[in-house]
């Protein structure tokens, strides 16, 4: 790959690098950042025996593939990453306990605090965290040390890995692994809060705040004056926004920890793209006080005035215009180089008139969601896929004709879906668990999307009623592009290379979940020679013209049809795609923003009221 970066790791500072607080559903004034340099060593050496030296230094969370980890070195199967560290010291009461949070260690990770093993944690994707407290040493005994032991096995196993491969080429990007997201510590009191989840219950006027912690544990609420783009960003009492101004308290309510709380809000402000109110929150539980926030929003499908099942949004219909984002960075893959790089990405899609991301195989950092939460972003988050080898030959090529036939495919075979392994089977079904308990705080995600052109898919409805009885406040599409198994919300198919003839089966709402694909090759922002997509066009206008001729003359019409949602590929170009409207660096948009913002405005226009 040629070596591409974006503005945003110019100027990295690799002393304060990602400062931001990753978990802004659950803040605490105790928050200290671990990223920076570690030291790290590659062995063979299978044994849990801790090494004594070290090669270099590594900056933590980019993986050791991405050049801002200053290593370039693709961990493979057979190989151990050990990184290493002191651990600073934290301010605490005697009682206190010290928890250690990984936002994300891809894929196998197990972690010791002076020799001692704390705990294993497998899955590439979630955040995970440890009691460290027991394993500290006393201050007249030393410094405390961390090492963090990772294996990767990407696509050798059934383990979920997106769209990482160790051979990459096509659609499939280069492989990654190790810590990749924000590492941090903080001091919490014994009795603390765990998480909280806000369920908003629009039509009661009403949200369901539950606190997580010792049951029974009396807890404190405050809730704040409704905010756009004002939320908290540091710890004061009270709290104040980004702009340094103290937020007005509105209500207080009082319950214990693991019981549902009503909060009433008769008059409140709905959330969606165009105002992203976010309402503020403390909460308290004896000494721990953290701050959050939630929204007030509705997303379902109901029958319009035209008859058909469509799309909604706080009671009223609403085309979901989305574009598919990969997520990835040419100097940094996975892990976002700054948190401006992120805000820039939400930020493009909406100034071109998007109002929907649909985050595919990939789950972001928490402040990615944040700041979807607060711009006013809606998402479709897909689970991320797994499972043996793909056989291309049955998901893609011999799925895209009978799809394009109408002609269903089961999901019972599962040696074909790359579903064969048991074991796979049950990590998948906990990680879908964890990707929900984990992200359902976010008011900017609307659907889940468990299974992707037949990548890893089983049991499709057995998951898809799981899901849905977790979280009934959102919809589900089960089966993104083919493999329709006739259930979830959303009757979903992907178009690129067939005619388009949806047939809408009058039971779910119709979505074009990924479709056009353009490719366009820019000298200079590309990272490879080769130019993957799905129709090739010379230069900007070409493809521009292009793009509005797609919607035009197919997009727009099958609105009125009941297509209630639009997923346009991609975002931007990724290694060898060329197939982005932003170049994989981010510094030319390929298609004429006027001309994208002209389609998604048709598309919105074209709505029944």
């Amino acid at each position: 790959m040629k070596k591409l970066t974006t503005v945003f790791s110019e100027d990295l500072n690799t002393v304060r690098v990602l400062p931001e607080h990753p978990r802004p559903s659950l803040m605490r004034s105790s928050c200290i950042i671990l990223n920076g340099f570690w030291d790290y060593v590659i062995k063979k050496d299978p044994t849990d025996t801790l090494p004594r030296a070290f090669e270099d230094q590594i900056l933590v969370p980019f993986s050791p593939e991405a050049d801002l980890s200053g290593i370039g070195h693709t961990l493979m199967p057979d190989e151990i990453l050990w990184y290493h560290r002191l651990l600073p010291d934290v301010p605490r009461a005697d009682s206190d306990r010290l928890i250690l949070h990984f936002g994300a260690v891809d894929q196998i990770a197990a972690v010791y605090v002076n020799g001692r093993l704390i705990g294993r944690h497998t899955g590439g994707y979630l955040p995970f965290s440890f009691d460290i407290t027991d394993a500290l040493r006393r201050p007249e005994e030393g410094a405390n040390h961390l090492h963090v032991e990772v294996r990767d096995l990407t696509d050798t196993s059934h383990h979920s890995r997106g769209k990482q491969k160790l051979r990459p080429g096509g659609m499939y990007y280069t492989a990654q692994s190790g810590i990749w997201q924000t590492v941090w510590m903080e001091a919490v009191p014994q009795k603390h809060i765990l998480r909280i989840a806000c369920r908003p219950d629009y039509d009661r006027r009403r949200v369901l705040l539950k606190v997580f912690g010792p049951a029974g544990t009396p807890v404190k609420c405050t809730v704040y004056e409704p905010e756009i783009d004002n939320l908290p960003d540091a710890f004061s009492d009270p709290p104040s926004g980004k702009s340094g101004t103290a937020l007005r308290p509105i209500l207080h309510v009082e319950g214990l920890a693991g019981q549902t709380i009503p909060v009433a809000l008769p008059d409140f402000r709905p959330w969606a793209p165009e105002e992203p109110f976010l309402y503020p929150l403390r909460v308290t539980m004896g000494r721990d006080c953290v701050l959050s926030y939630f929204a007030v929003r509705k997303c379902d499908v109901q029958r319009a005035s035209d008859g058909t099942l469509r799309l909604f949004l706080n009671n009223r219909p609403y085309f979901q215009a989305g574009v598919l984002d990969q997520g990835y960075f040419p100097e940094s893959l996975y892990t976002p180089p700054s948190d401006a790089a992120m805000i820039s990405d939400i930020a493009a899609a909406k100034s071109l008139g998007f109002c929907m991301l649909r985050k595919h195989a990939k789950i972001e950092p928490e402040r990615f969601y944040y700041h979807c939460d607060r711009l006013g972003m809606l998402v479709w988050q897909d689970m991320v896929n797994g499972g043996s080898a793909y056989r291309d030959w049955y998901v893609t090529y011999l799925a895209t004709f009978l799809n394009a036939l109408h002609i269903p495919m089961p999901d019972r075979f599962r040696f074909l879906l790359s579903r064969g392994s048991l074991e796979g089977r049950k990590e998948f079904v906990r990680e879908v668990r964890d990707t929900v308990r984990t992200l359902s705080h976010h008011p900017c995600i609307v659907v889940w999307v468990p299974f992707n052109e037949g990548w890893g898919q089983f049991d499709t409805l057995k998951i898809c009623r799981l899901i849905k009885k977790m979280d009934p406040s959102r919809l589900i599409d089960h089966a993104s592009g083919w493999y329709d198994q006739k259930g979830g919300d959303i009757q979903s198919i992907h178009y690129y290379f067939f005619s388009y003839n949806f047939r809408p089966d009058g039971k779910r709402a119709m979505a074009l979940t990924e479709y056009g694909g353009y490719a366009c090759s820019f000298p200079g922002h590309c990272a490879s020679d080769r130019e993957y997509g799905y129709q090739k066009y010379a230069d900007k206008k070409a493809l521009s013209d292009a793009f509005v001729r797609l919607h035009e003359q197919i997009v727009v019409p099958a609105v009125k049809d009941g297509l209630s949602a639009s997923v346009y590929t991609q975002l931007t170009d990724v290694e060898d795609e060329t197939n982005g409207i932003l170049t994989y660096d981010r510094r030319v948009t390929k298609i004429d923003a006027s001309a994208v913002q002209h389609c998604c405005k048709a598309l919105s226009g074209a709505m029944p009221r």
